[in-house]
């Protein structure tokens, strides 16, 4: 990939983007206008001085996709100087090209004496083409495929781009540290897209967040990138996150409500028993609290540590400890703005929780970021993994800095929101959503019985098929993978709780090994002990042929799970078949997805 940084007509800045010897967006502006026609960097601005950096190292992650990831990019320092009338005097742009990502951002550099207000961030993306696109659309089905041409208003991130087959771009941001979150917006038959977010002011040490542009021969490159995580620092010196623990985590939400002979399913301590004996004996390693343990989580009288189940919290966080569990705890914004959310989170640390699910935080976007931000860094402080729920702020690579951030709901999550979750709306959005980092969808229900399901408040059906459920939970990047159902129905399919079980993180590598946005993924994951894949398909019924070449020298036993004949994701969701092969890197498996199906592999080395 190539970025240059030209000179406009007018003198403003502007850059190009090549890939593959293919021009991709040009004459886009660069700068602020910081009002009174006055823009920065522009004509009346000089290069002082410019620098080049090659950086060959690694970074290795307390968890991600994979346990070693390179880190070498080529770096270009711009030091702008403007004139003695100039709003500003000291000005910077700081480039990096990396082999799947370039990204910029403006610096101010420490020293300055001056501050300027920001009309507008004049940063633009003018593509070539009227390519086809895809964006985040908070709780719903992603928006596209659109034509750039056809887009219109405010979009927002990730905006996932297919050119041509082999072309495919993700325009996000990294690294974030103050004003507002990423925006775009494009006028209708434009092909310019615009960035709306803008700091309040530019001051003495300020740095924007990365502008990202990644590229890949596929979507599925653009899945496994790990370049925004590499984007951000380092966590800070001296700082211990060898306590992280990613990994599967059950839920006591959606089984509100389930029957078992003659046992009810509740939000309460002798669910929460089953629950932890369950996870314990699967090698699990989370239990999430949902809502309303504290009392009605809307109520500002509900007090988030004195509230109503509070010592039957204390007493399962104990006992789950015990047995190798830890217990994530729910918060509302409203409990966690009106009491003091220092001495919260320093409390729950104290009970010894492993985690906060953070949910329905109120403000702009800039205001969300800035308590996420807070709340983020208290947690890692009282030893607490945290998750973001109901529209969230998106992810921009923080986990390098923050590894206890391991999720967010940053998409339609599978089993919330009122709404029923299709097959389209997964192949989507893990090619869009997940490009920005882990999410939380909580895939994985076994209970697919026709009409609608288990939770009494909750209870949408569940248009999926068995094989797919499980399928989606490896597919889906989390460091928390949360699976929604009680043990009795994870029980009833062993081989699919095997594959479930099997899921033991972090990562030792990951590779999307084919797929199309919106029609069908493979997703591979590695494990010290095992290599795992799962497809999944959105509508349509397909074949996949699949060449083993991911595996390493020698045999291997693989246990292929597959939809049933006659499976589909309305009709007939709760049938499978499995097949077991001894194979090697040169053979080729077929897969058969039904309708919304999906299927599991499970690869164990022999010798």
């Amino acid at each position: 990939m190539k970025l240059q940084i030209t000179t406009a007509a007018n003198g403003n800045l502007i850059y190009k983007l090549e890939a593959n010897k293919k021009v991709l967006i040009e004459n886009s502006s660069l700068g602020f206008d910081v009002g009174g026609g006055a823009v920065i960097p522009s004509s009346q601005w000089t290069v002082k001085d410019k620098s080049y950096n090659k950086i060959r190292s690694e970074w290795k992650p307390v968890w991600g996709k994979r346990a070693i990831v390179p880190d070498c990019f080529n770096e270009l320092v711009l030091d702008l100087e403007g004139n003695i009338d100039a709003p500003l005097h000291e000005f910077q742009i700081i480039v990096r090209a990396y082999d799947d990502c370039v990204a910029f951002r403006y610096v101010v550099p420490f020293g300055s004496d001056q501050e300027v207000v920001v009309n507008s961030e004049l940063t633009t993306f003018n593509f070539t083409g009227d390519y086809v696109a895809w964006f985040y659309n908070k709780e719903n089905h992603n928006i596209g495929p659109e034509k750039l041409s056809d887009s219109k208003g405010e979009r927002m991130p990730v905006m996932t781009i297919k050119a041509t087959d082999d072309c495919y771009l993700a325009i996000h941001e990294a690294d974030l540290l103050d004003g507002q979150p990423f925006l775009l917006s494009s006028k209708k038959r434009s092909k310019e897209f615009s960035v709306v977010s803008k700091p309040r002011k530019l001051y003495s040490g300020y740095k924007s967040a990365w502008r990202t542009i990644l590229y890949g021969k596929t979507p599925g490159a653009l899945v496994d990138s790990h370049t925004l995580e590499l984007l951000n620092p380092d966590p800070a010196p001296n700082s211990d996150f060898s306590w992280v623990k990613p990994g599967v985590a059950v839920w006591d939400w959606r089984m509100n409500g389930a029957i078992v002979g003659d046992f009810t399913y509740s939000m309460s301590y002798p669910s929460w028993v089953r629950m932890v004996d369950f996870a314990s004996e699967q090698g699990f390693p989370h239990l999430v609290l949902d809502a309303d343990w504290y009392g009605p989580e809307h109520q500002a009288d509900s007090n988030p540590v004195t509230g109503d189940k509070a010592n039957d919290v204390r007493k399962i966080i104990q006992y789950a400890r015990e047995r190798g569990v830890g217990v994530w705890l729910y918060l509302n914004d409203v409990g966690g703005r009106k009491y003091p959310i220092e001495e919260t989170l320093k409390q729950y640390g104290e009970w010894g929780a492993s985690g906060v699910k953070y949910g329905f935080m109120r403000g702009s976007l800039e205001e969300k970021n800035i308590w996420t931000q807070k709340i983020t860094a208290l947690c890692a402080e009282n030893k607490l993994l945290v998750n973001f729920h109901d529209n969230p702020v998106h992810s921009y690579g923080q986990m390098r800095t923050w590894p206890n951030a391991v999720t967010r709901e940053y998409c339609q999550a599978q089993l919330d929101g009122h709404k029923v979750f299709k097959p389209k709306t997964f192949v989507t959005s893990v090619f869009v959503n997940m490009i920005a980092g882990p999410i939380d969808m909580n895939n994985g229900m076994f209970d697919l019985r026709q009409g609608k399901t288990t939770r009494v408040d909750e209870n949408k059906p569940v248009p999926s098929t068995l094989v797919s459920e499980a399928a989606r939970t490896l597919i889906v990047f989390s460091g928390a993978t949360v699976i929604p159902d009680i043990p009795e129905f994870y029980r009833k399919y062993p081989p699919l709780l095997e594959f479930l079980a099997a899921q033991k993180m972090p990562w030792v590598e990951s590779k999307t090994l084919a797929g199309e946005i919106g029609e069908y993924i493979v997703m591979m994951r590695q494990t010290k002990d095992a290599i795992l894949v799962a497809a999944a398909t959105n509508e349509s019924s397909r074949n996949i042929d699949l060449p083993l070449s991911f595996l390493g020298k020698g045999t291997y036993d693989v246990q292929i799970i597959q939809d049933g004949v006659g499976a589909h994701y309305l009709t007939n969701r709760e049938t499978l078949r499995i097949d077991n092969r001894e194979v090697t890197s040169n053979d080729k498996l077929r897969l058969e997805l039904a309708s919304g199906g999906g299927a599991c592999l499970l690869f164990r080395f022999l010798e």
